[in-house]
């Protein structure tokens, strides 16, 4: 794996990603509350906030707006990604080349991986050649690393949130050649400290999920960093917010500084 504390999306070792993938993955009603959010350019003037160590975007995302911001903002290519319109067993299209998101300036890149899908098996052959392409690079690779689907159903009742899911979830970053693995909140700090454990060198960061209050929201990233995470990648919890900087100031906080929830969360206005 490669040396993330010295990568262009981490800062002394720790990871704030900012994720605006949600328009391919969730479709536009994720912008129906703050209308302005459907233009990407806003994302991108706050993912030049300096708490951010990178912003994950899809192609063309990449390919209308990062050359504005190539100065100011570090570039995760998420490669593979699919429309809530698709149905059927979790599957993720791969949408653009490793070569070409270095072309546009990518840093690194980022690529689903459900396990546990009746597609897993075609999705970890792609996720391969995006690996081994990311390493002729010398760029890091974060795997949104998500079981669901018949396996997640019938081993686990659907609970794609257990500990050993999560923690299985993490170990499939490991096994398969990731450096950061992207992961769901288990819900307690020793789930947590398990996922951290199982993923070994690799660095375990929170997928920010859907919206919740502040104080909850800033006590799981504090738990996440307390059981040996490395930080976060967050969409809706930022930018479905009015104010999106201030929770960028205190997710900062957390993630870079080491503060706890309760102090952090002064930082809102």
């Amino acid at each position: 794996m490669l040396p993330i504390d010295s990568s262009p999306i981490s800062r002394n070792g720790k990871i704030l990603i900012l994720a605006y993938d949600h328009g391919l993955e969730h479709g536009p009603i994720d912008f129906t509350d703050l209308p302005q959010t459907i233009d990407p350019q806003s994302i991108f003037d706050l993912a030049c906030h300096e708490a951010v160590t990178a912003l994950a975007v899809q192609k063309g995302i990449a390919e209308a707006y990062f050359p504005s911001y190539k100065d100011d903002v570090t570039l995760l290519a998420k490669i593979n990604g699919t429309s809530n319109l698709w149905v059927g067993e979790p599957n993720s299209s791969v949408n653009w080349s490793v070569d070409y998101a270095v072309e546009i300036g990518a840093s690194a890149i980022g690529f689903t991986l459900y396990g546990g899908s009746n597609h897993e098996v075609e999705m970890a052959e792609e996720f391969r050649l995006a690996q081994e392409q990311a390493r002729s690079h010398g760029i890091p690779v974060v795997m949104w690393s998500y079981p669901r689907g018949q396996g997640i159903n019938e081993k686990f009742n659907g609970n794609d949130t257990d500990d050993e899911v999560i923690a299985y979830a993490s170990r499939l970053a490991l096994e398969l050649g990731a450096d950061v693995a992207k992961i769901k909140y288990p819900g307690s700090e020793a789930a947590m400290r398990w996922a951290v454990k199982a993923a070994g060198p690799v660095k375990v960061v929170l997928s920010g999920g859907s919206k919740v209050d502040d104080l909850t929201f800033l006590s799981s990233v504090q738990t996440v960093m307390d059981a040996g995470g490395s930080g976060l990648a967050v969409g809706r919890n930022v930018w479905q917010r009015e104010n999106a900087n201030e929770m960028l100031e205190a997710l900062g906080r957390i993630v870079h500084g080491g503060e706890p929830a309760e102090d952090a969360i002064s930082s809102l206005t």
